[in-house]
């Protein structure tokens, strides 16, 4: 019966989806974490710093991380509307590319946005370094917030792609107002070799000391173009492909 029992509850296990897995930065070696996901030689280092991105963040899309609506947010990126309540002052919260800004869990991983799919967001300016911005906001007299730890790992391969490491780093509000940028997290060049194309991304930050209004962390705008073939980004997925195949097509006739 035992047996049984354990079998079952293998098969079960196998079953749950893979943003089902829970997570926890908190404490020690982030022993959940570390061990789900595996860092190595490729892993980038990410730098917070002060330089604020420009504008005001509900416009500057896409959020990843939001604890609010995003009236602006590109139908086709999907972003956590992440759940706050009570006196919750400790946040360990994911990124998800499903769509309509879905509410996840605290510590619940959400599903990945393909390398493809993002490398489609930053086609315009042949900048592939995917810096995001964060949006803090901090009662008066209540001493700054603390970025914990920011990750970015690889859903499919379960691999820490880039990482500040624990770094419980104060965060006092440097841009005031809900919507306001505050700090860039960068250092993580989306176009590394290692980063297969069906690479399954996915942003996980960790913070305390909330005290106000939600934390957003959302990419750093880019000058997408219009749309060419489609709307919104399945047309620049649409149009990168197309010029690939305009470039393979020119190779063969020089060939």
């Amino acid at each position: 019966m035992r047996k049984l029992l354990l079998a079952t509850a293998a098969l079960l296990a196998l079953a749950l989806p893979a943003h089902a897995l829970e997570f926890d930065f908190g404490g020690g070696l982030d022993p959940l974490l570390d061990t789900a996901f595996q860092s190595n030689a490729n892993t980038s280092t990410l730098i917070v710093s002060g330089p604020v991105p420009a504008g005001n963040q509900p416009q500057n899309i896409q959020c990843i991380i939001c604890g609010t609506t995003q009236p602006q947010q590109d139908a086709t990126f999907g972003y956590n509307n992440y759940k706050q309540g009570g006196n919750i002052t400790t946040f360990a919260t994911s990124s998800t590319s499903a769509l309509g800004g879905v509410q996840l869990d605290n510590n619940t991983l959400g599903d990945g946005y393909t390398k493809l799919f993002l490398l489609a967001f930053l086609a315009a300016t042949n900048n592939f370094s995917l810096n995001v911005g964060v949006d803090v906001n901090t009662a008066t007299g209540a001493g700054p917030e603390i970025l914990e730890r920011f990750v970015v790992v690889d859903l499919a391969n379960k691999l820490i792609l880039a990482d500040t490491g624990q770094i419980h780093m104060s965060l006092p509000t440097l841009n005031n107002g809900t919507g306001f940028p505050d700090y860039t997290i960068s250092g993580f060049d989306i176009n590394r070799a290692d980063i297969l194309p069906g690479a399954e991304l996915v942003f996980l930050a960790r913070w305390s000391n909330t005290s106000d209004g939600a934390e957003s962390f959302f990419l750093v705008p880019q000058a997408v173009p219009g749309p060419i073939v489609g709307a919104g980004l399945p047309g620049v997925i649409a149009a990168c492909f197309g010029l690939l195949g305009l470039a393979r097509a020119r190779r063969r006739r020089s060939a």
